[in-house]
């Protein structure tokens, strides 16, 4: 397994190509200031828990009970401000054919006993009322609490598929552990397989708090093409 590098500054960023490596991480990418505006917006978001989406719950059994929340309008403009790095837009504009580019990010609240199983975000959701499917493109985690310690678990695990050609997500290897430390900026690839580790009891009180989501594309059908 590959423990993986941080990225060191936005200088390192700006040379970045997801056609050179599937996953980047970024250190100190968030500010206090930056979390403490999420983290006020959380307090002020309406959560729903895993208990309370039984969609949800059934692809991710045993999985605890952690919560999810819209973002504000104000704190969704700051986030996406701060997204707005030449990797993503090149990497969306390389696939053809785009008709339409969207996102979707959440709040996300991970207690002691809360993780996510092993899937790899190609759950596309389906068209509805003449809209085409969404394409996810780029997962985004940013990692927004003040505190984390190592025993507390709750790393993020990245996967790719062994040599073998099956496609059983069974055939994995773990390419990167990554530490949900304060103020990073986790992105890669979609499809990609992984999974969230379990927090810890000794996390306490303390809960793993992020904003996750994806950038996708919209893409016009054959026979518009």
């Amino acid at each position: 397994m590959k423990v993986s590098q941080f990225t060191r500054g936005l200088g390192a960023v700006s040379s970045f190509s997801f056609e050179d490596s599937p996953v980047l991480v970024v250190e100190h990418f968030w500010s206090a200031e930056d979390r403490r505006l999420f983290r006020e917006g959380m307090d002020r978001a309406v959560w729903k828990s895993l208990s309370d989406m039984p969609n949800v719950r059934e692809d991710f059994p045993h999985a605890g009970n952690w919560a999810k929340a819209e973002i504000g309008p104000a704190e969704g403009a700051h986030f996406l401000s701060r997204l707005e790095l030449s990797c993503i837009r090149e990497y969306i504009e390389s696939f053809p054919h785009i008709v339409g580019r969207h996102m979707g990010f959440s709040y996300y609240s991970y207690s002691a006993g809360d993780c996510l199983l092993t899937h790899d975000d190609t759950d596309q959701g389906r068209p509805t009322a003449g809209h085409r499917a969404l394409q996810r493109r780029i997962a985004v985690v940013a990692y927004l609490h003040e505190e984390w310690q190592p025993d507390w678990g709750g790393e993020l695990i990245i996967y790719e598929k062994r040599a073998d050609p099956s496609a059983d997500s069974g055939n994995l290897v773990p390419t990167h552990c990554i530490e949900p430390r304060p103020g990073s900026l986790v992105l890669f690839t979609v499809p990609r397989y992984h999974r969230v580790c379990r927090v810890d009891p000794t996390a306490g009180q303390h809960r793993r708090l992020s904003i996750a989501g994806w950038f996708m594309t919209e893409h016009a059908s054959d026979a518009e093409v």
